[in-house]
């Protein structure tokens, strides 16, 4: 008769628990999950859009005569440029022009980076 007390009782506390546990699933399980996804994009996602949107602009408004430097490093300038290819002809030194895609232009070169380097 004891045994059978401890057993029912041990039964309802099971149920109780279960009950209890369902109640918490609810949208405050959410919050850290949701915080690490805004943490993520105001730091990754959104930064590299914007880097992303600054480097086609700067690639769209490419112009001859203005100094740039590749993705590979080389620097030159551009002698011309073709939109329908998608390339352009950069002067890396006296008369050797290579072709290099425009997404590959990685900046301008400015006089004043030129500056800060002497």
């Amino acid at each position: 008769m004891l045994k059978e007390i401890f057993i029912s009782d041990a039964f309802a506390q099971a149920q109780e628990t279960a009950a209890a546990s369902t109640q918490d699933f609810s949208i405050t399980s959410f919050v850290p999950l949701i915080l690490i996804f805004v943490v993520f994009y105001f730091l990754i996602i959104r930064p590299q859009t914007k880097k992303y949107k600054e480097h086609q602009e700067m690639v769209n408004n490419l112009k001859t005569g203005q100094k740039v430097v590749t993705s590979g490093g080389i620097v030159g300038v551009v002698k011309d440029i073709d939109n329908k290819e998608n390339l352009v002809e950069i002067e890396i030194a006296n008369n050797v022009v290579i072709k290099v895609q425009k997404n590959y232009v990685a900046e301008l070169v400015t006089k004043n980076k030129d500056q800060n380097k002497k």
